[in-house]
């Protein structure tokens, strides 16, 4: 994972609705880069209506919100229609940003192990500099944390 202080790996990737998104354009607005395990499951339904909530004081406090799994474009327009979500989404399909970022790990369940994503958010300054990590998040109450990190910039 990304230490503090250090630039965030950049990424272009494809994003809901068509197009793509690279990380480093976005700059000088902070940028939270969120990563979740599963368009439409119940943790990732939750952080992503939370998310999108809050994206007003999110923009309020001249930062983007940018959420990624490795779920398809397909996927994440439905997500965002079936949920009216506001974000925009990633798809890193082939796992490259997830490896760069550190989410990419063995994890398990029922006692079997296996690769997924490990939720985890980044706060970015308007430099790409990584200010803010939470690995391993509990999603009650995540949002507004994030959010007033954001706001303390």
């Amino acid at each position: 994972m990304p230490a503090l202080g250090e630039i965030a790996p950049d990424f272009t990737l494809p994003r809901d609705g068509g197009g793509t998104v690279t990380l480093s354009a976005l700059r000088p607005s902070n940028v939270v880069v969120y990563f979740y395990p599963k368009d439409d499951t119940p943790g990732c339904t939750i952080e992503a209506v939370d998310f999108t909530a809050r994206l007003a004081d999110f923009a309020a406090a001249n930062t983007m919100v940018i959420g990624m799994s490795k779920d398809s474009v397909k996927s994440h327009d439905k997500f965002i229609k079936k949920h009216a979500l506001g974000l925009i989404l990633a798809s890193d399909e082939n796992g490259t940003a997830c490896e760069d970022w550190g989410v990419w790990m063995k994890k398990s369940m029922y006692g079997k192990e296996y690769m997924g994503i490990e939720r985890s958010t980044f706060l970015l300054d308007g430099t790409g500099k990584v200010v803010g990590a939470w690995p391993k998040v509990r999603v009650k109450g995540h949002v507004d944390e994030v959010l007033a990190a954001a706001q303390a910039l």
